[in-house]
């Protein structure tokens, strides 16, 4: 139940038990959220076209494409090509996701970038796709929440158009381009992250539609166990972050993994309990792609039926902040969401951070497309 405020509660117990943020303040003065609610539009995901497979991993880390696959579930990866920047991946997601809702550019009031790997340290990577885009109309900005940071602007996203009665339409769009920052040689890294894009786009929906509570957490106590150390004001650029390594993704594997087993039950727990729902009257669940074995190993443990969770891990690898709405932007196109549906998201990613919510379908404008259903993909 939210606190009195109205705006912050505390998650009893557990490890991670630190302040949630709770979502039912967010109606503008004199505007009831029973009058409508927000949700999406339209949904769109972009991949470059170059692909690391688990051979090339495997040759690197001295490892056979069999053990990847068997421990990860992982089969291929994008990558960037020179010169291609998050914005350059970003802006593709973002024009596809405006396309299905049947907008164009200059319609969006406000565009959020979710990313770890932002084209620059400043200005906002956000700002680059707005100019590539020609959303001059559109306030824009980024949120760093690692692999959590789609679910994070989305909050923002849904607040501010609640929140602003000139605002209309929100396009939020989670992107990475982690390959610069991996180190081939490093096994628990190099196998799984990967660099890809997909954005939603956000507006009015009726009341019975759209979002409902999104509970967001963080604790910082574990943000060593996922993190890129160097390149920041604590460890500038130097000739010995550059001969250490510290400009590489750096993970601790078994940290990563005992935290996703204990925080994707109670987050899924949290958004149910504020849906009043049961597990089972969920029709789609899409989560954050760590990596696909362990993605299934959490679903089984939850009860969650298989054909109902969204894996799409073992053909991109982990993408970051792209990862959880590149999920639904595949699901939309293969047909797997319809009006009405209840869709569970679940965020989580470094930081710590998580997030959770039920979505209910509004449908699109024009039919959703996936670069996974696209004719030239191959197995």
């Amino acid at each position: 139940m939210p606190a009195p405020d109205g705006r912050i509660r505390q998650e009893p117990g557990g490890e991670h038990g630190v302040l949630l943020i709770d979502s039912s303040w967010q109606a503008a003065e004199g505007e009831s959220d029973m009058e409508h609610r927000i949700g999406i539009l339209g949904t769109g995901a972009f991949l470059p076209p170059a692909v690391r497979t688990n051979a090339e991993v495997g040759a690197s880390t001295g490892i056979s494409p069999e053990w990847i696959a068997e421990r990860t579930g992982v089969r291929r990866r994008h990558v960037a090509g020179p010169g291609q920047a998050t914005s350059d991946l970003a802006a593709e997601a973002v024009r596809e996701a405006l396309d299905c809702a049947g907008i164009v550019a200059e319609q969006l009031d406000l565009l959020v970038l979710a990313t770890s790997t932002p084209d620059e340290l400043g200005p906002s990577t956000a700002c680059r796709v707005q100019a590539t885009l020609g959303a001059r109309n559109a306030v824009a900005f980024d949120v760093s929440a690692a692999c959590s940071g789609w679910l994070f602007a989305t909050r923002v996203a849904r607040d501010w158009l609640l929140g602003d009665p000139g605002a209309r339409y929100a396009a939020v769009v989670g992107c990475e381009v982690y390959s610069p920052f991996i180190d081939a040689t490093d096994r628990p890294t190099a196998v799984l992250f990967a660099d890809g894009a997909a954005a939603t786009v956000m507006g009015p929906v009726s009341a019975d539609e759209g979002f409902g509570d999104i509970t967001l957490g963080s604790d910082g106590r574990r943000a060593g166990d996922v993190l890129i150390p160097a390149g920041g004001s604590r460890r500038p650029a130097s000739a010995a972050t550059l001969a250490d390594g510290g400009h590489h993704i750096a993970m601790d594997g078994r940290a990563v993994r005992d935290f996703i087993v204990d925080i994707v039950p109670r987050a899924v727990v949290t958004a149910l309990e504020q849906a009043d729902l049961a597990l089972g009257e969920v029709d789609v669940v899409v989560m954050h792609q760590p990596n696909p074995v362990l993605l299934r190993g959490v679903g089984e443990s939850l009860g969650i039926d298989p054909d109902r969770l969204v894996v799409i891990g073992d053909r991109v690898g982990n993408i970051g902040a792209g990862s959880l709405p590149f999920g639904l932007a595949h699901a939309a196109a293969e047909g797997r969401i319809k009006a009405g549906d209840r869709v569970l998201l679940v965020g989580f990613g470094a930081g710590l951070t998580w997030g959770s919510t039920v979505l209910t379908w509004s449908g699109t404008a024009r039919p959703a497309r996936s670069p996974l259903l696209a004719a030239a993909y191959g197995p």
